[in-house]
């Protein structure tokens, strides 16, 4: 089975260790996406589990593309009526970094290369069976995805149904939340397994402890997902026995209790009560500890472990340029005092004073956090770990 797995340029690392880490073969990096080849099986355990991929694609064709009439001819030799049901209402979808250079070549606008790819699906139903499926953008249940790129047109289904980073857990009311899948991301890329402990003493609304739980504990991100909501259930070829099967395996893989803490702080206690109540939702709720406080008032809960946290800039600590570089200072005096022998990863806007903290990292990753540059910083805290200058750091 041909597929690609789609997920944020930046994060493309963590995505990549996934798939290899989960028996994905084949593995080719492509613009914010892997292609890869997987069993059906397989493909089945990629939606529960994967962790920093936001969408997947089962790959049906790759066509010429040249012209309209073209792109209209490849199409209509695909048997799109032995590929899912016309009573189920479909869309087209257009993807790719070269949209727009493929419309100057091919002389087709984004949203005649649409019209071209539904209604050539449309007549090919109509031809075998008299009749054709209704379009529907609100609540389809089959997405079709034309990705154009020098001339050629990769047709998949979106198998994945709403993107993968909504697991529906996060509550609302948080300012700054960051995404699950980009958490899940920075955990990885931080070198979090699960068999450490885990700190974030500025959790926020609590998703980078939740996705840390979810780890520690072998928990599928997607396991919860109610019947129907996968696209894939809604294709001739869905397979009912062996998704069961593979449900029925991923679940007993999901230990009883974690091999290290997971701890969340927050200075605010609303935040705290918001996480914990996302961590119920989530189901991990037992295996976590939380606690409000300070972030320089925080104790380490064991002598090694991993602190991860986002930053707050702005509006969640004032406007004052003096109080964050205070902030700031406080946080790379904390870490160094009380945390030697830890790992550290520090999420920081890239407008953000971070040099404050006054500590190297050993590696500094660019990443988005939504609309905003950010800075992932991975430091080692060894024994005699030393403050530097803003300009050094």
């Amino acid at each position: 089975m041909q597929l690609i797995a789609t997920c944020p340029e930046e994060t493309k690392p963590a995505l990549g260790f996934e798939l290899e880490a989960l028996g994905a073969r084949s593995i080719v990096p492509a613009y914010r996406a892997f292609a890869f080849e997987a069993s059906d099986a397989l493909f089945y355990e990629l939606h529960l589990k994967l962790r920093t991929a936001s969408r997947i694609l089962k790959v049906i064709k790759e066509v010429p593309a040249k012209s309209p009439a073209m792109l209209r001819s490849q199409v209509r030799r695909i048997h799109w009526n032995e590929l899912f049901d016309a009573r189920h209402g479909f869309m087209i979808e257009i993807q790719g970094d070269h949209v727009g250079n493929m419309a100057d070549k091919s002389g087709m606008a984004p949203k005649q290369i649409i019209t071209q790819v539904r209604e050539s699906i449309r007549e090919v139903f109509e031809k075998a069976q008299g009749f054709a499926p209704n379009v529907d953008t609100v609540e389809p249940k089959v997405v079709v995805v034309a990705h154009l790129r020098h001339g050629r047109c990769t047709l998949s289904f979106d198998t994945t149904g709403k993107s993968l980073h909504k697991r529906g857990y996060r509550e609302s009311g948080h300012p700054a939340p960051l995404k699950e899948t980009l958490s899940a991301a920075i955990l990885i890329m931080a070198g979090y397994d699960g068999s450490q402990a885990l700190m974030d003493p500025m959790c926020g609304s609590g998703t980078i402890a939740i996705e840390a739980a979810m780890i520690a504990v072998h928990k599928a991100p997607q396991i919860h997902r109610k019947k129907g909501e996968f696209y894939f259930e809604w294709l001739k070829d869905f397979d009912r026995d062996l998704w069961r099967v593979t449900q029925d395996r991923v679940r007993a893989e999901k230990l009883e209790m974690p091999t290290a803490s997971v701890v969340a702080s927050d200075i605010n206690a609303a935040y705290v009560a918001m996480a914990k109540k996302s961590a119920l939702d989530a189901r991990v709720e037992k295996y976590m500890t939380f606690n409000t406080g300070r972030f320089q008032d925080v104790e380490p809960p064991a002598t090694t472990g991993i602190l991860v946290t986002n930053l707050p800039y702005g509006e969640r600590i004032g406007s004052n340029e003096g109080d964050i570089v205070q902030l700031y200072e406080e946080v790379g005096d904390t870490l160094k005092q009380k945390f030697s022998g830890w790992q550290a990863a520090i999420l920081a806007a890239a407008a953000s004073p971070y040099k404050a903290i006054g500590l190297k990292p050993k590696r500094t990753v660019s990443l988005m956090n939504g609309s905003i540059p950010c800075k992932l910083l991975l430091f080692d805290l060894y024994t005699g770990t030393r403050r530097v200058s803003r300009e050094d750091a």
